[in-house]
């Protein structure tokens, strides 16, 4: 595995995260020797979702409004339903999520988490995957959309689903570890 000692990676998030979505990368990042800091809106935790009901909350370490894209070499988005539809109506979220797609910093969103990239208006040209109720609107966004376990563009990484967490993370630390790309 790649180290990622040194770098510093943002998880946005928001209440209604797909547990494993969030936990699973937080583990390996962490493991790569990555500072990894929780941004959301919400002030002091943000509460999981798992198998159709709430589940684990962890501390929020810092709130987006607040957040520098500047001080984090990646960003991460864990999916879930209510998670991303909360964020994409957060200009906060959706301007702290731009601002890693136009330095050309690593972004790794997985599932429904592309529904936060598709506000920010950059993804037109780019190939990308998520769960599949997503496919229309990230095509209507100009994307290329593949369903495939895990699809890298330009150090955007996307994946379907939990089942696909292994391969996520392990493109994910790859991309990190490969830092800046030429902006899109």
């Amino acid at each position: 595995m790649k180290s990622l000692a040194g770098k510093r990676v943002a998880i946005l998030t928001e209440n209604g995260f797909e547990e494993s979505e969030l936990t699973s990368p937080l583990e390996a990042l962490r493991k790569a020797g990555a500072t990894v800091h929780i941004v959301s809106p919400q002030e002091e935790k943000v509460k999981g979702w798992k198998d159709g009901n709430w589940s684990i909350e962890l501390p929020v370490d810092v709130l987006v409004a607040d957040a520098d894209p500047e001080e984090y070499d990646a960003l991460v988005i864990p999916g879930g339903v209510i998670n991303p539809d909360l964020m994409r109506r957060d200009a906060d979220c959706v301007e702290f999520a731009r601002e890693f797609l136009q330095e050309g910093k690593p972004v790794a969103a997985i599932c429904h988490g592309p529904q936060l990239l598709i506000e920010t208006g950059m993804l037109d040209g780019r190939n990308m995957t998520s769960f599949h109720s997503v496919k229309t609107d990230l095509i209507n966004a100009g994307a290329r959309w593949d369903d495939k376990e895990v699809v890298v563009d330009n150090g955007l990484v996307t994946s379907r689903s939990p089942k696909d967490l292994e391969a996520f993370n392990r493109k994910m630390i790859e991309e990190i570890a490969e830092g800046v790309h030429q902006p899109n």
